[in-house]
């Protein structure tokens, strides 16, 4: 078969050549790149790279297949997918197809063939940037009047937010413990831990209010992952801090989630230069000296100098030294910029649910 022609164009001029995958035309978003070696299915699935064309490091994917038990969301959320190379010919026994078919059958657009090593050097040299990929000799054609209409529209991280969240309440879960999701573009993962540790999960729509939530009898909150600028969720902040202001429920934020609380709370988020994005990062809890490996999806962060005194800084990058925890020093409210759901560990922070569903159970009975 002769591939399609395709291109990646980036905001700053530099192009990348290929063969196409999925539908001719154009999709736009910003290109960032993730460091993992397999997790590939999760992170086509992964909501907090809606709005974004994803850069796999890693120069075979596909390999071992599709399996749709794994993956985080239900339909593929990325805008776009770039690859070196791209398995037809997957070999493992839980395998139900190939990531080219599935883009197809999915309608999202990719291109492999490209030299990716030097797409991440220019993204780590230059920040991530705004991109568009286009697919066929016309979109192909048309790439630089589809970039510069792109770069004159502004970020809707609303619209990416509601995107991938659930449009109404529902319920997983059968636990004693009710714990509402506030899902801002949760992974599927999320879910099953809570429920796993015994609680009743109520997702509920990232534009429902403080009144919702109070109406709901939650026992506790979870704040999801998702895409976008926090900056860009008044609303939702607006939310939290009337639901922290009640002083009646244990709270926990995930990446995102762990953003929009320290807005919340009354702390300032800025944009990282290429972000974090991978299953290998090591974080140190500031007050044990322990170190996990974590697996992380997030171009912004919380500036730990901007914290009010009554919220403290509980985890650290020991890449970079960036925050990655944080939690009240008299509410029942932490969060976490990493995913503690994900496996890189492979179990290094899957404790923070236990301890999250351990505070809210001890809250109740302290309430009753």
């Amino acid at each position: 078969m002769i591939a399609r022609p395709a291109l990646l164009l980036l905001a700053d001029g530099t192009a990348y050549r290929g063969g196409g995958i999925g539908p001719e035309g154009t999709s736009q978003g910003e290109a960032v790149f993730n460091t993992c070696m397999t997790g590939y299915e999760e992170a086509l699935t992964d909501p907090s790279y809606a709005g974004q064309i994803l850069v796999f490091c890693y120069p075979l994917i596909g390999n071992y297949g599709l399996d749709p038990a794994v993956r985080q969301h239900r339909t593929i959320c990325v805008a776009g997918a770039v690859f070196k190379r791209v398995s037809r010919h997957p070999n493992h026994y839980r395998s139900q197809g190939t990531v080219p078919q599935w883009l197809d059958e999915s309608g999202v657009r990719g291109i492999e063939g490209i030299d990716t090593r030097a797409l991440v050097t220019r993204l780590r040299e230059a920040g991530t940037m705004r991109a568009v990929l286009a697919v066929g000799e016309r979109a192909v054609a048309d790439a630089s009047g589809s970039l510069a209409r792109y770069l004159g529209e502004p970020l809707d991280t609303p619209a990416l937010v509601r995107s991938v969240s659930v449009a109404r309440d529902h319920t997983e879960g059968g636990g004693p413990l009710r714990v509402g999701l506030l899902d801002c573009g949760t992974k599927q993962n999320i879910v099953r831990c809570l429920a796993d540790c015994g609680a009743e999960v109520v997702e509920v729509p990232c534009d429902a209010t403080s009144a919702h939530l109070h109406e709901l009898g939650l026992d506790g909150l979870v704040v999801s992952n998702g895409p976008g600028d926090p900056a860009g969720l008044e609303r939702v902040v607006g939310t939290l801090r009337d639901t922290i202001a009640h002083e009646d429920l244990p709270m926990l934020g995930i990446c995102l989630g762990h953003q929009l609380l320290a807005e919340a709370l009354g702390a300032k988020t800025y944009k990282l230069k290429y972000g974090h994005r991978g299953g290998n990062q090591p974080v140190m809890d500031c007050r044990s000296g322990d170190v996990i490996i974590t697996a992380q999806n997030h171009g912004y962060a919380v500036d730990p100098a901007t914290l009010p005194p009554d919220v403290e800084q509980t985890l650290i990058n020991l890449n970079d030294g960036t925050n990655e925890g944080l939690r009240h020093r008299r509410l029942p409210i932490a969060s976490v910029q990493f995913h503690p759901e994900a496996s890189p560990g492979p179990a290094d922070a899957r404790g923070i649910f236990a301890e999250f569903i351990a505070t809210v159970r001890e809250h109740k009975e302290a309430t009753r």
